[in-house]
């Protein structure tokens, strides 16, 4: 990273790191520009790195000696925050790595980034392993309902570069017929009813399977109780017992088809009395999740919280493939 050339005035009248301007404008901006709210966002996530990064170096440097006092301090200080800011938002940098997994998890299409320039003036791309232990955001850990990131995306590319379709898409693609038929049959829009589908399945990834590996085509995760009938599928998963995580092994209704399981959910919502109030607050996705939290849908008590995010995530989607 070069630093040869000191920062321009033009350049100095952008503004402090992380001033209060700044701030106003990314929350104006996050509602009309989602993708330029996210590079403001990263940016200043880097500039935040870049920052402690410079205090850990000044830290580790010998005292000057006399020079030493409390306005001397201050200075430093504010030359090293100021320094950050101009070191920040070089292409093939620590921002475009947080941006794109913003993106991800948002489920916006990441663009394709500028490779790093080659002449040393630019940073490598550090791993996301990494980004993950600075950002304090470790990989989920086993949940009642098996979890990948908010839209179930990995980056995917092909020989030249051109972004593929993700997870999340080919989910939403491959259940949308029969997603739109429960909603005619509940009233509940199909964008709920996908989004719970992903996140009880792993986006498609971690649905339950039969004992001899076939699907079970169960996307919802509904146990199989005494009345139930048809096939069933025994595996372990995860219960909350007195708030407290416990591995169990439960019994889920297994069907012939994908469109089967909706339609089984589409009933378990329209006849089950826990559920009567379900369809009526799913004029939202919070209101939706609250409603089947509340009819004992799931034991896990964040169990709202997560569907909210993960139905936000499969209307983006659903809006970006209309």
């Amino acid at each position: 990273m070069s630093l040869d050339t000191p920062p321009s005035p033009s350049s100095a009248s952008r503004g402090l790191t992380m001033d209060v301007r700044s701030l106003e404008r990314l929350k104006a901006t996050s509602g009309t520009d989602p993708r330029a709210a996210i590079r403001e966002t990263a940016k200043q996530l880097e500039s935040l790195f870049m920052n402690e990064l410079m205090k850990s170096m000044r830290a580790s440097t010998m005292s000057t000696g006399m020079l030493d006092n409390a306005g001397t301090d201050m200075g430093t200080s504010m030359l090293d925050t100021q320094l950050a800011g101009q070191m920040v938002g070089r292409s093939g940098g620590l921002g475009d790595v947080i941006a794109r997994q913003l993106e991800r998890q948002m489920g916006i299409k990441p663009k394709e980034v500028a490779q790093a320039p080659k002449d040393g003036d630019g940073m490598g791309l550090p791993s996301e392993l990494m980004l993950r232990r600075f950002s304090g955001n470790s990989p989920a850990g086993p949940d009642a309902t098996p979890r990948v990131d908010a839209s179930g995306n990995k980056p995917v590319s092909n020989a030249n570069g051109a972004s593929r379709t993700s997870a999340s898409e080919r989910f939403i693609q491959k259940h949308h017929q029969a997603a739109k038929a429960a909603e005619a049959a509940t009233g509940i829009p199909s964008g709920h009813i996908l989004g719970q589908a992903a996140l009880e399945s792993g986006w498609g990834k971690h649905e339950i399977k039969m004992k001899d590996g076939t699907p079970s085509h169960n996307l919802f995760g509904i146990k199989a109780t005494s009345s139930w009938t048809g096939k069933v599928a025994e595996v372990t998963t995860t219960e909350y017992i007195g708030g407290v995580a416990r591995k169990v092994t439960a019994k889920f209704r297994a069907y012939d088809s994908y469109e089967d399981a909706f339609k089984d959910h589409a009933r378990l919502l329209t006849n089950s009395p826990r559920y009567s109030q379900t369809a009526a607050q799913a004029d939202t996705a919070r209101g939706y999740a609250m409603g089947l939290q509340k009819g004992g849908y799931a034991t896990d008590p964040a169990y709202a919280d997560k569907l909210t995010q993960v139905i936000n995530t499969a209307l983006r989607v659903q809006r970006g493939l209309a």
